[in-house]
C-alpha cells in the first residue's frame, strides 16, 4: 500500500521532483563516465605504464569527494520538494498515519526517484564513455586500433555507491523533517511567509557602490603585486588581503544590487511604471535578504570553475605543443657543480673558503666529463650481476654542454644579469621575478666552441661572435624571450670585464637552445662568450649537460630498460678525489613524451570533471532558490491576475527575476577569472606561451549546457508554479 501511494505521489509530484532527477541523473552520468579512463586509455593504445591505474585512482578519490559535495546540494534540492509537500504530509498524519508510515513513503519516493536517475545516468555514462574514448585518444595523439563497446564493472559500482550515499545522506535530513515537525506546522506551512526586513534603497545603494570599489581595489592589487609565487609571507600576507577583499567586495556587491537597481530604474519614471518593472524591483529588494551572500558564493564557485577549467585546458595544449622542440635528444643527463662552501663541507676542509662579501663559488677548476663521470656509476649494486654503467655502450653520438656561472671567482655580482638587460632596453622583469635577489637573476655563460660543437651536433649553421661579440639564448617562453630579442634586436653593446661586445643575432634562437629533454623550458638565459674572454673571466662551472642520441640497430626499448635499471650514482669527484658535484636531472625522450602525456591526461580530465561538477550545482543550487521562492510568491501573482494583469506579463516579470539572478553571478564570476588569467597567462608565459583562445569555446560549451540548461528549467518549471497559482481562486 504505502509502495503504491509513493509511486502515484512520484507520479503526479513529477514535475516537482524534475530538478532532483535532473540533478542527480548528471551526477551519474559524469561519476560512470569519469571512472572509466583506465578502460579508455587502454582502448585509445597508449603506451604509458601506470598511466591508467593513476589517473583511475585520482578519478575515483575526487569522485567520492565530489559525491559528498553532490549529496549535500540534494539535500538542498529536496527542501524544495519537502517545501512544496509539508501540508500534503501533514494531511497523512490526520488521516491516521503515523511519522514511520510517512517516513517511509518519503523513503520510497527518493528510491524510485534515485533508481530512475541511475537508469538514466548510466545509460548516458555508457554513451558519453565512448565518445570519450575517441577524445582520450585525441589528448594522447594516439588512433584507436580496435575500438569496441564496454560496460565498466568497477565504474558501476563505484557509481552505486555514491549514489547510495547520496540517497543515505538525503534521506537523513528528510526524516529528521518528518520528526521535528508538528502537524499543525505541515498543514499551516502553505500560509507561512519568509520574514522581510526592508532596506533603504539608498543604504542598498552605498553598500553595492562599496561592494564595486571593494572589487575594484582587489583587481588592481592583484594586477600590480600578482599571485605570491615566491612564497614569501609578506607575498602571501598581501595576497591574502586582496583575496579577503575580493570575497568582501563580492558580498557587499550582491547585498546592495537589488537596492542599487530599485534605486536607479526609480530615476527613470517612465521606465520604473511601465508594466510590472514595479513589482519585479520590489520582489528582487525582497529577496536581498535571504539570497545575496549564496549569490556571492556562487560567483566565486563559478570564477573557480571558470578559471581551473580555461587554465588546466590551456596549460594541457601547451606542453603538448612544446614537448616536441623540448626533445631534441634520446636521452640527457646533467652534472651540477657545488659551491666552495658546500664542497668544503662535505670534504670536511674547513680551510675552503668563499669569495668576498660572503659569496659562493664552484668548487670544480673545470668541467668534468660526463660521459667518463657515468661510468663509474654502478648497474645493480650490491646484486651479483653488479656492473658498470656503460652508456657509451649504447650511444651513437653526444655532445656536453659546458655552462658556467656568470659571477667570478671573488666577486660577489654576476657580469651580466637579467635586471641589467632589462634596464638597457626599459622593460620590467617578468612575471614572478620582481622581488628575487638580482644575484640569483645572472645569466649562464658558455664559450663560443662549446656552443658550435652543440650546433654541429644538432646539425644547425654554426654562429660566429668574433673577438667582441655575444648572443643570448634561452627556450622559455615569450615573457622571457621578448626582453632578449629586445636586446639583440636593438643591438644593444654589452660591458663584460673592460670590454665592449655587440650581438652577432637579431633574436633568440629558442630551437637551438634547449640543452636537456623537458616538457617545458629550462634555459632561462644563456650568454655566449668568445673562448678566450671566458678563461679571462675565471667563471666557475655551474652545469654540464650530456646529449645522447641511441647508436643505429640499439632498440630504443632495450636502451630505455637500460637507463631504468636501477643503479648507484655515487659523488662526482676530481682527479685528486675530493667531491666537486652531484649528478642532476637525466630523461629519456620517451619518458618525457609520457610525462606530458599523464599531465596532460590528469589535468584535462580534473579541469573538466571539477569544472563541470561545480557548474551544476552552482545552476542546481540558482534554480532551486528561483523555484522556491516563485512557490512562496503563488498567492502574489494570484491577485496580479484577478487584477486584471495577463499571463505573459507575470511570466515575463519572473523570467526577469530569473535572468538577473543567473546572469548576474555569472558576469561576476567572468571578470573574476578575467583577471586571475590575465595573471596567470603571464607567470606561466616564464616557461612557455600559454594562451586561453583556444579554451574559451571549450569552456563556454560547459556553461552553455550545464548552466543554460538549468536556466531553462528553471523557467519551464516557474512557468508551470505562475499557471497552477493563477487557477487557484480560493486561499488553501
Amino acid at each position: 500500500m504505502l509502495c503504491k501511494l509513493a509511486w502515484g505521489n512520484v507520479r503526479r509530484a513529477g514535475r516537482d521532483y524534475l530538478v532532483y532527477l535532473l540533478t542527480l541523473t548528471l551526477a551519474v552520468t559524469v561519476f560512470y563516465a569519469f571512472n572509466t579512463v583506465s578502460i579508455q586509455v587502454d582502448l585509445a593504445g597508449i603506451a604509458n605504464e601506470g598511466l591508467a591505474e593513476s589517473l583511475g585512482g585520482i578519478i575515483s578519490g575526487l569522485t567520492v569527494f565530489l559525491a559528498l559535495v553532490m549529496g549535500f546540494l540534494m539535500v538542498y534540492a529536496n527542501n524544495f520538494i519537502m517545501k512544496r509537500r509539508k501540508k500534503e504530509f501533514g494531511l497523512y498524519q490526520v488521516l491516521g498515519m503515523s511519522r514511520g508510515q510517512v517516513a517511509r513513503i518519503m523513503a520510497l519516493e527518493t528510491v524510485f526517484v534515485s533508481l530512475a536517475a541511475l537508469v538514466l545516468g548510466v545509460l548516458l555514462g555508457l554513451a558519453l564513455s565512448q565518445v570519450m574514448t575517441f577524445f582520450t585518444a585525441s589528448l594522447f595523439k594516439t588512433q584507436i586500433a580496435d575500438f569496441h563497446f564496454f560496460f565498466s564493472v568497477d565504474a558501476f559500482v563505484m557509481t552505486v555507491g555514491c549514489l547510495v550515499a547520496i540517497f543515505l545522506v538525503t534521506l537523513v535530513f528528510n526524516l529528521r523533517v518528518v520528526a521535528r515537525a508538528r502537524v499543525i506546522d505541515l498543514m499551516s506551512a502553505s500560509r507561512r511567509n519568509e520574514t522581510i526586513k526592508t532596506r533603504n534603497p539608498w543604504v542598498s545603494a552605498a553598500i553595492f557602490v562599496v561592494g564595486a570599489v571593494a572589487i575594484g581595489v582587489a583587481y588592481a592589487r592583484l594586477l600590480h603585486d600578482g599571485l605570491p609565487y615566491d612564497g614569501t609571507s609578506e607575498g602571501m600576507r598581501e595576497f591574502l588581503i586582496t583575496t579577503v577583499t575580493v570575497v568582501v567586495g563580492t558580498i557587499l556587491f550582491f547585498f546592495g544590487l537589488s537596492g542599487f537597481l530599485l534605486k536607479a530604474l526609480q530615476g527613470v519614471r517612465g521606465l520604473y511604471w511601465r508594466g510590472l518593472n514595479m513589482v519585479t524591483m520590489r520582489q528582487l529588494a525582497a529577496k536581498v535578504n535571504t539570497v545575496s551572500f549564496s549569490m556571492a558564493v556562487i560567483a566565486m564557485i563559478l570564477f573557480l570553475a571558470i578559471t581551473a577549467v580555461t587554465t588546466g585546458m590551456s596549460i594541457a595544449d601547451v606542453m603538448n605543443a612544446s614537448v616536441e622542440r623540448g626533445t631534441p635528444v634520446d636521452y640527457t643527463t646533467a652534472i651540477t657543480y657545488y659551491s666552495d662552501e658546500l664542497a668544503a663541507e662535505l670534504n670536511a676542509d674547513p680551510t675552503a673558503t668563499g669569495g668576498e662579501g660572503g659569496a659562493v663559488f664552484g668548487a670544480a677548476e673545470q668541467p668534468m666529463d660526463v660521459m667518463e663521470m657515468s661510468a663509474r656509476q654502478t648497474v645493480d649494486a650490491d646484486t651479483a650481476e653488479a656492473r658498470p654503467f656503460d652508456l657509451a655502450s649504447i650511444t651513437d653520438s653526444s655532445v656536453q654542454v659546458d655552462l658556467y656561472d656568470s659571477t667570478p671567482r671573488g666577486a660577489s655580482m654576476p657580469v651580466v644579469t637579467l635586471k641589467d638587460l632589462c634596464d638597457l632596453v626599459d622593460m620590467p622583469l617578468p612575471q614572478g621575478t620582481e622581488s628575487s635577489d638580482v644575484a640569483s637573476l645572472g645569466l649562464m655563460v658558455i664559450s663560443e666552441s662549446n656552443y658550435n660543437e652543440y650546433l654541429a651536433f644538432r646539425g644547425m649553421e654554426r654562429i660566429d661572435v668574433g673577438a667582441d661579440g655575444y648572443t643570448l639564448l634561452s627556450d622559455m617562453g615569450e615573457t622571457v624571450n621578448r626582453i632578449y630579442d629586445a636586446v639583440l634586436g636593438k643591438g644593444v653593446e654589452l660591458t663584460i670585464g673592460g670590454r665592449t661586445l655587440r650581438p652577432v643575432q637579431d633574436r633568440v634562437n629558442a630551437d637551438a637552445s634547449v640543452f636537456m629533454n623537458s616538457m617545458m623550458g629550462m634555459n632561462s638565459g644563456t650568454i655566449v662568450l668568445p673562448d678566450e674572454m671566458l678563461a679571462e673571466l675565471d667563471l666557475p662551472p655551474y652545469m654540464s649537460y650530456l646529449m645522447v642520441n641511441y647508436a643505429e640497430g640499439v632498440d630504443p626499448q632495450d636502451a630505455e630498460d637500460y637507463i631504468d635499471a636501477p643503479r648507484t650514482y655515487g659523488d662526482v669527484t676530481d682527479a685528486s678525489g675530493r667531491i666537486v658535484g652531484g649528478w642532476g636531472m637525466e630523461a629519456t625522450r620517451t619518458e618525457t613524451y609520457q610525462g606530458v602525456d599523464s599531465m596532460n591526461g590528469l589535468i584535462s580530465y580534473l579541469a573538466i570533471y571539477i569544472g563541470f561538477v561545480l557548474v551544476v550545482a552552482c545552476a542546481a543550487i540558482l534554480t532551486i532558490q528561483q523555484l522556491s521562492g516563485v512557490s512562496d510568491a503563488g498567492s502574489n501573482y494570484r491577485i496580479l491576475s484577478e487584477l486584471g494583469t495577463s499571463r505573459r506579463e507575470i511570466g515575463r516579470s519572473v523570467l526577469v527575476q530569473q535572468t538577473i539572478f543567473f546572469v548576474f553571478p555569472l558576469v561576476v564570476g567572468i571578470a573574476h577569472s578575467a583577471i586571475a588569467l590575465s595573471i596567470i597567462v603571464d607567470l606561466v608565459a616564464v616557461f612557455g606561451g600559454l594562451t586561453i583562445e583556444g579554451t574559451v569555446g571549450f569552456t563556454a560549451l560547459i556553461f552553455l549546457i550545464a548552466y543554460g540548461g538549468y536556466f531553462g528549467v528553471t523557467y519551464l518549471m516557474s512557468r508551470g508554479i505562475v499557471r497552477d497559482a493563477v487557477r487557484t481562486r480560493h486561499a488553501e
